[in-house]
């Protein structure tokens, strides 16, 4: 038994066997003296209006901020982002393939009823179900969960998926391989459970106000598209005697700038961002309220390697070439972000990839090579490469977008000829799903601290693969990672040669990784700034008197 979590957490994060778990989930954590406010209420910028609230059906970061207050899986995580239970209370393995999670007798869902381990076995199902049509399927996959891959293709039916639910309290998951990570990837949001009856008596409308059943700390009580999502507490979860905030509400505002006008009036307590050309000077004036976290995200652009020219890597090279990343990471952006030459982010536990040859190259020296290899392909002047750059509705993305545009005119010349377009979130994740588009701004955050969280996208068939990139090599490679790897170094020299591939194919333009800059109100007690995947949960925060 591994009673102090970071104890278990490193030894999960070091691919060992953990044989049994079991340890007392963190509380509130109230520094002594400190006096809360009679009125807890959070008000909390959320970027975008969401795509929708079934945690099946999204694949945003908007999304998980709300659902995180909303569900509960099997495990969450702490402030600094070491993995406790959740639900679960225990969980134990011996061989890191069959997985035994003990969940906890006084967990409810917000209408009262028990929440047991049949719900994870409807849920877990429900989510690869085919007729349930998940954009994050393939995170179940994933997980190496035995059927997985076959039951997603409609190969075999949902019954077969290697999760079991012995009794109430027991649920016994399967993997087809040693999976030593298994247990971290189960704070994900595709993992959370769903309210069975509610969900089949409803359908798609289960999501609404009136019907909305959850098993997290807060509950569903209204939604107004657009303007606000308000959360009230669930006075049925397991943990409401240490929560604190009453209420919480989501705002979806898409411009930083008036986001940020809000939060200095008072009316928003932590912003969804901070607009780039303001953070220099909210720093110095508001020094107190700017908080940077780290954050397990890489900005990159997706080439459409199904559409021409995108399909021939040297166009595809060389507009990732000439993309000046230190002026990106530092200028445009300017709040700690670091350029960046790979897929894999470097704050990853255990994994560094080896630096691309471009990488060591000057950017006069990129743009050289950039200019030979649309040559090479057929393009210049007279017959100018003519694209368009899609990027969802920001700020801070049309900014960066229209300094990409011009460092491509300005280093290109009559090479290029690029046009820029905005889409609202929903929009533009369709239109990336199916296709439409030739180059897209696009960012991955881990949905587990591990390499494959990252690689694991660029893969033929997975989910995520908008760009719908495909190399033999670089699939065996991720597939070597799980099937042959014994060892953390085997897996990370499998990790190593699909990143010198990407290099080599170039489906997308990595550019910078992310840190995560907010406004925080002082008197918001219990923000996770340490906290490396921005896993925020409302239940751990406190207003403090002032």
């Amino acid at each position: 038994m591994y009673k102090n979590k970071i104890t278990q957490a490193l030894l999960l994060g070091a691919g060992l066997t953990v044989s049994a778990t079991s340890f007392t989930a963190t509380a509130v954590e109230v520094p002594a003296g400190t006096k809360l406010a009679p009125v807890q209420e959070l008000v909390r910028g959320n970027g975008t209006e969401v795509a929708s609230l079934d945690p099946h059906k999204v694949e945003g970061v908007p999304e998980a901020h709300v659902l995180r207050d909303l569900m509960e899986g099997l495990v969450i995580q702490d402030a600094v982002g070491n993995t406790i239970p959740g639900v679960a209370e225990s969980w134990s393995t011996d061989d890191n393939q069959t997985f035994t999670f003990k969940i906890r007798k006084d967990a409810k869902w917000s209408n009262g009823d028990p929440v047991t381990a049949y719900d994870f076995e409807y849920s877990f199902k429900r989510a690869v179900d085919p007729n349930t049509a998940s954009p994050y399927a393939w995170y179940i996959e994933k997980t190496q969960m035995k059927g997985a891959k076959d039951i997603i293709a409609a190969k075999k039916p949902v019954e077969e998926l290697g999760v079991k639910a012995v009794d109430a309290q027991t649920l016994v998951v399967e993997t087809e391989v040693p999976l030593p990570y298994f247990v971290k990837m189960m704070a994900h949001t595709t993992m959370y459970p769903v309210h069975k009856a509610t969900a089949e008596k409803f359908g798609d409308a289960w999501t609404k106000p009136e019907n909305f059943v959850s098993n997290g700390a807060y509950q569903l009580t209204d939604w107004v598209v657009n303007e606000k999502i308000v959360l009230s507490r669930n006075e049925n979860y397991w943990d409401n005697k240490d929560t604190a905030i009453d209420k919480v509400t989501f705002l979806p505002i898409e411009n930083q700038n008036a986001e940020m006008n809000r939060f200095l009036s008072g009316e928003i307590n932590i912003t969804y961002e901070v607009p780039n050309e303001q953070f220099r000077r909210l720093k110095k004036e508001y020094p107190q309220n700017v908080v940077v976290s780290p954050n397990l995200c890489t900005y990159y652009y997706g080439f459409n390697t199904q559409k021409a020219p995108f399909d021939d890597a040297r166009v595809r090279k060389a507009l990732s070439y000439s993309i000046d990343r230190d002026i990106v990471s530092n200028a445009i952006w300017g709040q700690g972000q670091t350029p960046a030459y790979a897929l894999t982010h470097s704050g990853i536990t255990g994994f560094t990839p080896d630096a691309p040859e471009y990488a060591g190259m000057t950017q006069k020296q990129r743009v050289e090579k950039a200019k030979e290899l649309l040559t090479e392909a057929g393009f210049g002047k007279g017959n100018p490469l003519d694209f368009t750059l899609l990027y969802n509705t920001s700020e801070n993305h049309k900014k960066t977008a229209v300094a990409i545009q011009s460092m491509w005119k300005k280093s290109l010349g009559n090479f290029v000829n690029v046009t820029l377009e905005n889409q609202e979130w929903k929009t533009y994740l369709d239109n990336s799903k199916q296709g439409n588009f030739d180059v897209r701004r696009a960012g991955w955050c881990a949905d587990y601290n591990e390499a494959s969280s990252f690689l694991a996208i660029a893969k033929t068939d997975n989910g995520s693969n908008d760009q719908k990139y495909s190399s033999a090599i670089f699939d065996k490679a991720m597939n070597d990672a799980v099937n042959l790897a014994k060892t953390e170094a085997e897996r990370n020299g499998y990790y190593a040669i699909a990143e010198a591939q990407l290099a080599k194919d170039m489906p997308i333009a990595p550019i910078f990784q992310y840190v995560q800059p907010r406004l925080v109100a002082t008197n918001v007690g219990g923000y996770p700034d340490k906290n490396p995947q921005d896993n925020i949960y409302t239940k751990d925060m406190f207003i403090i008197a002032e």
